[in-house]
Order: C-alpha cells, then sequence, then structure tokens
C-alpha cells in the first residue's frame, strides 16, 4: 500500500478504532477492575466498600429509637483484591481471512487490556506463521495494518508458541479466536489445551468477535474442546467483558443460548 494511501486509511481506521474504544473500553474496564473481595473484610474502608448489610448487623445495639437513628461505630467493608498478583491474558487470533471481523475486535479489545496495569496482556496473531504483536498493541492501528490476512490455519503451532510463554499458568487466561477449521496436528492441539489446562491455565475458544457471531465453524473441535472444559461458543463484542471477567474470576462463563 503505498504511503499515502496508507495514511489516508490509518486516518479512517483510526476514526473506527477511537469509536470502537470509547464504546467497549469503559465497560471492559468496569468488568475487570476492582473486583471485590467479598470474603476479605477490612475495618477502616473506604466509602463505596461499606458492606452496609454487615455494618448494620454489627451495630445494631447502638440503634437509638428515640431519634429511630443507627451509630455505626465500627464500619464493616469488603476489600479488595490484591493488586499484586497481575492476571495475564493471551489473545490468540486466527488470522484466516474469514475472522478479519475477529482482528479488527481483538486487537482493539487487545489494546484496552494492555491499558489495565493489573492485567499482563499478549497479543499472538496466526495462520500457518505465527505472528507475537503484543510490541504493538499501544496502538490498535498498527497491530490491523500488521496483520496479514489469508492463508492456511495451524492451531497447534500456535498454541505451541503460547504455551511456551506462559510462566503463571493458574494465573493466565488464554482466549483462542478461531473458527477451528484446523490445518495442523488436530491431536496436538486439543493435547496443548488438555496439558495447558491441567496446569491450571483458564481456556476459553470464542468462534468469532464480530456482531454477527460465528455461523460456520468447526463442530468436531468445539466439542472436543468442550469436553476439555475449554468451552468453545459464538461470542459478539458486547458479551466479551462479561466473558473475560467471568475467566479471570474462575466464574461459570456467561455462554449464550445457541438459538
Amino acid at each position: 500500500m503505498p504511503d499515502t494511501t496508507k495514511e489516508t486509511a490509518r486516518v479512517v481506521v483510526r476514526k473506527v478504532v477511537d469509536d470502537l474504544e470509547r464504546r467497549l473500553a469503559t465497560r471492559t474496564r468496569a468488568a475487570l477492575t476492582g473486583a471485590l473481595d467479598r470474603s476479605a473484610r477490612v475495618r477502616r474502608p473506604r466509602h463505596q466498600d461499606i458492606d452496609w448489610n454487615r455494618t448494620i448487623a454489627a451495630n445494631l445495639k447502638h440503634y437509638l429509637p428515640e431519634q429511630r437513628t443507627l451509630v455505626p461505630e465500627r464500619l464493616v467493608g469488603h476489600g479488595r483484591a490484591s493488586r499484586s498478583v497481575r492476571k495475564e491474558v493471551v489473545l490468540c487470533v486466527d488470522q484466516s481471512g474469514s475472522m478479519a471481523a475477529s482482528v479488527v475486535y481483538a486487537s482493539v479489545f487487545g489494546a484496552v487490556l494492555a491499558s489495565m496495569r493489573s492485567i499482563d496482556t499478549r497479543l499472538v496473531v496466526f495462520d500457518t506463521a505465527v505472528v507475537d504483536l503484543t510490541d504493538q498493541l499501544a496502538d490498535p492501528v498498527d497491530v490491523l495494518f500488521g496483520t496479514r490476512l489469508g492463508g492456511g490455519t495451524d492451531i497447534n503451532r500456535a498454541l505451541a508458541y503460547c504455551q511456551s510463554r506462559i510462566t503463571r499458568p493458574t494465573e493466565t487466561v488464554v482466549v483462542l479466536i478461531s473458527d477451528l477449521y484446523e490445518g495442523g496436528i488436530r491431536d496436538g492441539m486439543l493435547k496443548r489445551v488438555a496439558a495447558m489446562r491441567a496446569a491450571g491455565v483458564r481456556f476459553v475458544t470464542l468462534l468469532a468477535l464480530s456482531d454477527e457471531g460465528a455461523p460456520a465453524y468447526d463442530r468436531e473441535h468445539a466439542a472436543a474442546l468442550g469436553a476439555l472444559g475449554a468451552p468453545a461458543f459464538a461470542c459478539t463484542p458486547d458479551l466479551f467483558p462479561e466473558v473475560m471477567a467471568a475467566a479471570i474470576e474462575g466464574r461459570p462463563l456467561p455462554i449464550p443460548d445457541a438459538g
């Protein structure tokens, strides 16, 4: 692409990316940050962290009936999850032609996640080759122009690379975004997923990150991954923050109705 044409395209793409970030970033950050650790209690909570039900229960003896007022001499609050434990998120994105919309959304989400200090984010795109675009996450436009759509698909090879970069499996979430039409070694792909799951990695397979979802995918591979505890389902951008929050917190995933 000529430099002048590329610069014009960059302006257009930047407007789209900025709009996506405005629409998605706030919701994503709200879903993933400042999660309250409900099991921890603190004696001097900030106002927004006060557990009012427990505070009232703890101060019932200080109720003043003539004034119909309760004096909260002792506040009970929620403790915030420790920020010293950084979560690691690996977005592994199929860049075959049918996944074009997914690459766009994944690059934007990757940039949003990378801006959060409590999360280490890695973005990997693949066809039969594997490219780590983590160093470009500050600018989704660079990611989009640096991604070559098309070619074959080798999920096993991509997962081998991702697996080699995981240092804290119990604090890591791997998100494979693909239609699962594997051109590599199918058994190898499944063995890698099983090994990561056994090590404590939370593994999620999203069949698409487009507004419409995923109309076509390899159902046999999706079923095999689901049997390994790595559910595969179509995901829209609006659902992605909730999926990530649930995966990071170890909660059941908000899997949409197949119908």
